[in-house]
């Protein structure tokens, strides 16, 4: 892509799943990647797996002065920010009477009032230097309604809207969008399904498939990218087409 070479990226929830795979792409096209994980494990062992990243750093994104604390030490790091991937995430199963008010509360911190305190904490430093990029894991389940998960999916229709009104405020010296991914087979994914159960979600899927992470993590390349210069506030769809039509219309 162009453009990248250089660039310097935070990157949240990167020690595994989207998120790595994502560090990886920057790494490729010549970026200098730092990761923020709260899994210290999970911290090490990509940075094994990643030798060139520029760093690790550990934050819980619902805790703001963490926030403010790990972005701090990215931009040392790194000598700067140029893009945010905003990517960190939890979900729960349940059914929607089952959800205890503990459970809500979680899911929220994290999923939207973490969104929201990494996006403002680099936009804050963007805004006072070179401008910047803010890219966004929204969800197909922030899109259409999906059982089970009504606290996920409401914190996932927030970042849609987050993105669409902060991009409003931050243009023209901050571009930010939204990746709304469908089924992505993660190892931790993959790990869940029986082989019959992943039929049975592929079956669902117009291309018969989960996405690659790596899919994703090219998605998010490119709207960083010079080559995505003209795209701001709005979500991007990733899905196989899974979004595409109702269950009858297929």
């Amino acid at each position: 892509m162009r453009g990248l070479e250089g660039k310097r990226v935070l990157i949240t929830g990167g020690a595994s799943g989207i998120g790595a795979a994502t560090a990886a792409r920057f790494l490729e096209e010549g970026s200098a990647v730092v990761v923020l994980d709260r899994d210290a494990k999970a911290r090490e062992r990509i940075h094994q797996e990643l030798p060139d990243l520029a760093g690790t750093v550990d934050a819980d994104v619902s805790i703001l002065k963490q926030v403010e604390a790990a972005v701090a030490d990215a931009i040392q790091l790194m000598g700067g920010l140029d893009v945010l991937i905003n990517n960190a995430g939890i979900s729960i199963r349940h059914n929607f009477l089952d959800i205890t008010p503990d459970e809500w509360d979680k899911v929220i911190a994290v999923n939207l009032t973490g969104v929201f305190y990494m996006a403002q904490a680099a936009a804050r430093h963007m805004v006072r230097h070179n401008g910047g990029v803010i890219l966004q894991t929204a969800s197909t389940n922030g899109i259409v309604g999906y059982p089970y998960y009504a606290d996920y999916n409401a914190t996932k229709a927030g970042v849609i809207e987050l993105t669409k009104s902060i991009a409003l405020e931050l243009a023209p010296k901050v571009r930010v969008c939204a990746v709304a991914p469908g089924y992505v087979l993660t190892p931790m994914q993959r790990a869940e399904y029986t082989d019959a159960m992943l039929e049975e979600v592929n079956s669902k899927i117009p291309l018969r498939r989960h996405a690659k992470p790596e899919e994703i993590a090219a998605l998010f390349a490119f709207l960083a990218s010079e080559d995505a210069a003209y795209m701001t506030g709005h979500v991007y769809t990733i899905d196989g087409a899974e979004t595409a039509g109702s269950l009858a219309g297929r």
